[in-house]
C-alpha cells in the first residue's frame, strides 16, 4: 500500500504543478471588476449631484441675500405711499390756515386729518396704548415722574400721559411716558 500512496501523492503533485503552470482566469474576477466599475460610476454620479446641489444652494443663498437687501431698502415704500394723502391734507390745511379767519373750521380740518392718519395706522396694526387711569406696567409704560400726595385709591396708577405709546401687532414699539401717583 505504500507504493500506491506514493503514486497517488506524485499524481497529486503533478496535477498541482499543472494548475500552477496553466493559470486559469478566475471567473469570479470579471464580476468583481464590473462591480468596481459600477461603484466608481456611482461615486462619480453622486459627486456630480453633490457639486450641482452645492452650486444651487450658493445661488439660492445669494438670491435670498439680494432679496433681503431690496426688502430692507424698499420695504417702507408701501407705508410711505399710503402716507402721501395725509401729507397732501396737511399741505391743504396749511394753505387754508393762512386764508381762514374761522378757527373752528381750521380745528375741524386738523381733527379730520388726525383721524385719517390714526385710521391708517390702525389698518397697519398700530394702536395707541391706553394709559391714564390704568395700573403702571413696565411692559407698556415708562415713568418719567412720580406724583406724591395723591389719594390712596390712585397709588400706582397713571394720572397723566406725557407721550402716547404705541404697539404694532401686539409688540410695543414705543412705551408711553407717564406720571404715576405715589
Amino acid at each position: 500500500m505504500k507504493k500506491k500512496d506514493i503514486e497517488n501523492k506524485e499524481e497529486q503533485k503533478i496535477n498541482e504543478e499543472e494548475v500552477v503552470d496553466n493559470p486559469v482566469v478566475n471567473e469570479s474576477e470579471e464580476p468583481e471588476q464590473d462591480s468596481l466599475k459600477d461603484a466608481q460610476e456611482k461615486i462619480h454620479e453622486l459627486e456630480d449631484k453633490y457639486l450641482r446641489l452645492m452650486a444651487e444652494f450658493d445661488n439660492f443663498r445669494r438670491r435670498v441675500t439680494k432679496e433681503k437687501a431690496e426688502l430692507i431698502l424698499n420695504g417702507g415704500e408701501k407705508v410711505l405711499t399710503e402716507l402721501l394723502p395725509v401729507i397732501d391734507d396737511i399741505e391743504r390745511a396749511k394753505v387754508n390756515i393762512d386764508k381762514s379767519t374761522d378757527v373752528e373750521s381750521v380745528k375741524e380740518g386738523v381733527d379730520l386729518i388726525l383721524e385719517k392718519f390714526i385710521a391708517y395706522l390702525k389698518k397697519e396694526g398700530v394702536i395707541a396704548i391706553e394709559a391714564v387711569g390704568k395700573d403702571f406696567d413696565t411692559e407698556y409704560h415708562e415713568a418719567i415722574a412720580m406724583i406724591p400726595g395723591q389719594p390712596e385709591e390712585t397709588k400706582g396708577k397713571i394720572i397723566d400721559c406725557v407721550q402716547t405709546g404705541y404697539m404694532l401687532n401686539d409688540k410695543v414699539i414705543r412705551h408711553s411716558k407717564v406720571a404715576v401717583a405715589e
